[in-house]
């Protein structure tokens, strides 16, 4: 797996809206009970209960999504001692769960610092073009409905699945399908893990499509040993969703600007 870190391809305005994304997600993580790095320090089993019961409520369950069938119990982030010894206390929840809008909630969520930063990282390298080429309102409903479509297609593959699932992973593919669509020949400064980590400038039609590639086969459950932890049929749907939505864009927009370095034996003609 390539590790992107920079892109070749200038933006004509400030990305407010990539800038915000990004921010909202840190800071919800940070506040997230029940996490490593949330501001209530809970540890162990507390944790995980209040982790558990915050989930319940914010994330998308696939479930939820396509049978409305909400649950009669939930854990309530308190902890007890039961027949089985010490757990979560679950009970009737005390609120009314929104399916779809729990779609929303959950694009700002996410499970560890490693799925967080992985998640932000593609956002901020790619998602600056894709806001500069569509404007800021264009981009933010873009970006949501990237979101719904990847949580709703996963959910009617998985409709009896009562895990939930988190995390802003299926709106990022949608930018990473409509990078794909509009700049294909952008150049990618990408680090490669072979014995270090190599750096090398790549074309981003070649970067994005072997990540496509790698998400479609571990979505059929092949190369992988188990695909339950990772979400791999929302980052295909998503991934889809942003080509479809920007290829009518394709023929108006301009080309990235070339390095003037030698890259694949020929020198380019623009300077960074």
């Amino acid at each position: 797996m390539v590790i992107p870190v920079h892109d070749v391809n200038p933006v004509r305005r400030t990305p407010y809206v990539t800038y915000a994304l990004i921010a909202a997600n840190v800071l919800v993580f940070l506040y997230t009970p029940g996490l490593a790095g949330s501001a209530a320090r809970d540890s162990g089993l507390s944790q995980l209960c209040h982790l558990q019961a915050f989930l319940d409520h914010y994330a998308a369950v696939p479930q939820e999504l396509i049978h409305h069938q909400m649950p009669r119990l939930v854990p309530t982030g308190q902890t007890g001692a039961g027949p089985h010894g010490v757990g979560c206390v679950v009970a009737p929840p005390d609120y009314d769960k929104s399916p779809p809008l729990s779609v929303f909630t959950a694009m700002f969520l996410h499970g560890g610092w490693l799925h967080l930063l992985g998640n932000m990282l593609f956002l901020l390298i790619f998602g600056n073009n894709i806001e500069d080429r569509l404007g800021h309102v264009r981009f933010t409903l873009f970006y949501v409905a990237c979101g719904y479509a990847a949580a709703y297609g996963f959910a009617l593959l998985n409709d009896e699945s009562g895990d939930p699932l988190i995390g802003a992973s299926g709106a990022i593919a949608g930018v990473l399908g409509a990078y794909l669509v509009l700049y294909p020949r952008a150049r990618v400064w990408v680090l490669v893990p072979f014995l270090v980590f190599l750096p090398l400038r790549l074309p981003a039609w070649l970067v994005l499509g072997f990540w496509f590639v790698l998400q479609a086969v571990y979505s059929s459950g092949s190369g992988v040993s188990t695909a339950g932890t990772v979400a791999y049929a929302a980052h295909v749907v998503g991934f889809l969703t942003g080509m479809l939505l920007a290829w009518p864009l394709r023929p108006g927009t301009p080309p990235p600007p070339e390095p003037r370095r030698l890259l694949w034996g020929r020198r380019a003609r623009h300077s960074w």
